[in-house]
């Protein structure tokens, strides 16, 4: 690990994230930037399925993730319940995936965290 701030993102993809008990529930997939400020504004942790088959993926607000240096990943303050029932989508619908404004303030809303802007 290195002790600057800043990482590219091809080293985000497929950081483990985990639950405040330091349980591992996946690992980030991808980012989502927005293309007008720059900012990252989700990432998206993959979970479950096997060779891709089955995945689904959660968009989860990017300051809702904070970097953990002793689990070398993210932790997400959620239990794992609550990250089951949360917004989630295969490998299809993540193409489709574009927010908006109405989408945003809801899963912002549902993870506990204002958006960036």
């Amino acid at each position: 690990m290195s002790d600057h701030p800043l990482i590219t993102s091809d080293r985000v993809n497929g950081t483990p994230v985990f639950n405040p008990a330091g349980e591992r529930i996946g690992h980030i997939e991808t980012l989502s930037i927005d293309k007008v400020s720059g900012q990252v504004k989700y990432a998206l942790m993959s979970f479950g399925g096997f060779l891709g088959i089955g995945e689904k993926f959660h968009p989860l607000p990017w300051n809702a993730l904070e970097y953990n240096t002793e689990h070398d990943g993210y932790v997400v303050g959620l239990t794992r319940e609550k990250l089951k029932a949360a917004p989630v989508f295969t490998r299809d619908e993540l193409e489709a995936f574009g927010g908006g404004d109405r989408y945003d303030e809801e899963l912002f809303a549902y993870y506990g965290v204002g958006p960036y802007w």
